[in-house]
C-alpha cells in the first residue's frame, strides 16, 4: 500500500446542522455521497422527492415512521426496523419522522441539492 497516498485520503466528516437534527457527511465524491443522519425524536424531514438523486437509507438505531409512495396522495407507511435498508429511487415521494432519536446511514448519488420539498415543518422552500 502506498502509505503517502493513504494518509492524503484521510478526511474529516462535515457536520451540517438541520432543524430536525444533523447530517454527518463522511464521503463526498463525484460518484457517491455517504452520510449519517441524526433525527431527534418528534422531528421530521421534508415531504420530498428527488429528480435525479438515487439513495439508499439504512436504519442504524431508533424507531421512525417512513412514508413513501409515487405521489403525495398515494403514500404508505413502510415498517423499517433497525438493520434494514430501503432504496429511494428518483421521483419517489418520501418523509422520515423520528419516533425516538434516529440514526441512519444514507448512500446516494452526489446530487445533494436535488430536493423538491412538497411540505416542510420548518418553513424551508
Amino acid at each position: 500500500m502506498d502509505t503517502a497516498r493513504g494518509a492524503a485520503d484521510v478526511q474529516q466528516p462535515t457536520r451540517v446542522d438541520k432543524p430536525w437534527g444533523h447530517e454527518l457527511i463522511w464521503a463526498d465524491t463525484d460518484a457517491y455521497v455517504g452520510k449519517i443522519l441524526h433525527v431527534r425524536a418528534g422531528h421530521a424531514l421534508s415531504l420530498q422527492y428527488h429528480e435525479r438523486k438515487d439513495e439508499t437509507i439504512h436504519l442504524l438505531r431508533g424507531r421512525m415512521r417512513f412514508l413513501v409512495g409515487p405521489s403525495v396522495h398515494e403514500l404508505e407507511e413502510v415498517g423499517l426496523e433497525e438493520g434494514q435498508s430501503f432504496r429511494i429511487r428518483p421521483g419517489t415521494v418520501h418523509r422520515m419522522e423520528a419516533i425516538t432519536d434516529v440514526d441512519m446511514l444514507e448512500a446516494s448519488t452526489p446530487h445533494l441539492d436535488d430536493v423538491v420539498r412538497l411540505e416542510d415543518r420548518y418553513g424551508r422552500s
